[in-house]
């Protein structure tokens, strides 16, 4: 899909990499969405950027050169923004919008997700197996759960069942992942449970977990289901 850039005064300059500021003048991490018009800190939105063929990819590390164009990160906004022929306005010049790019999107950030749990398999702080998990919460601090979308009801229910019991019902339970892409990640054939102890990954992994419950419309991520 081709996008020519359209005359709209009300655009502005949303999308680019320039930084809001307070009144005092210090920058703030925040960027304005090319699709709501909305500003909000970088952690919500993804970056997207022209490539030298003129097409529009998604960012998410951050680190490709180019003028950056930010989205919310959700399917609505990023249907909002291809609709509306934003991408084009905010770079400028006309751009290809490739077919497929909310599933590219959503593979990178599992793709993302997966990785984060894998650098806290080797970091020493990441406990697989639910029971294995439930003997962490009764001996050291634990930052969060993770659970695979695909868990069974019953697993579901010993974990909630585990948290009220020990008055933890507040401890973040993230999802985003399949048993088989955990495990991949991890290298087991399937993970279905997953604890994360309280150290230098827990802010890493909400982070990207965070980003990809957005993405996959999960409005409370952390609630384990009946």
């Amino acid at each position: 899909m081709t996008a020519t850039p359209t005359n709209d005064p009300s655009s502005g300059e949303a999308g680019e990499d320039r930084p809001n500021r307070h009144k005092a003048g210090k920058e703030k991490s925040e960027r304005r969405c090319i699709a709501t018009g909305e500003s909000q800190p970088k952690a919500g939105l993804i970056r997207f950027v022209v490539g030298p063929d003129d097409t529009i990819g998604p960012d998410l590390a951050e680190k490709l050169p180019g003028r950056g164009i930010w989205v919310t990160g959700t399917q609505e906004a990023l249907g909002q923004a291809i609709a509306k022929k934003a991408f084009a306005r905010a770079a400028k010049q006309q751009v290809t919008v490739p077919d497929g790019l909310a599933d590219l999107v959503k593979r990178l950030l599992e793709a993302r997700a997966a990785e984060t749990l894998g650098l806290a398999r080797r970091s020493g702080e990441l406990i697989m197996g639910l029971e294995r998990a439930f003997e962490t919460l009764d001996r050291e601090p634990v930052a969060l759960m993770i659970e695979a979308v695909d868990a069974g009801r019953d697993g579901s229910r010993r974990l909630r069942a585990k948290l009220k019991a020990a008055d933890m019902n507040d401890l973040p339970v993230v999802r985003g992942l399949s048993s088989a892409q955990m495990g991949l990640a991890l290298g087991r054939s399937n993970v279905v449970h997953a604890a994360l102890k309280t150290g230098r990954m827990q802010e890493k992994v909400l982070a990207d977990f965070a980003r990809l419950a957005a993405w996959n419309d999960q409005t409370d991520p952390g609630d384990v289901k009946e």
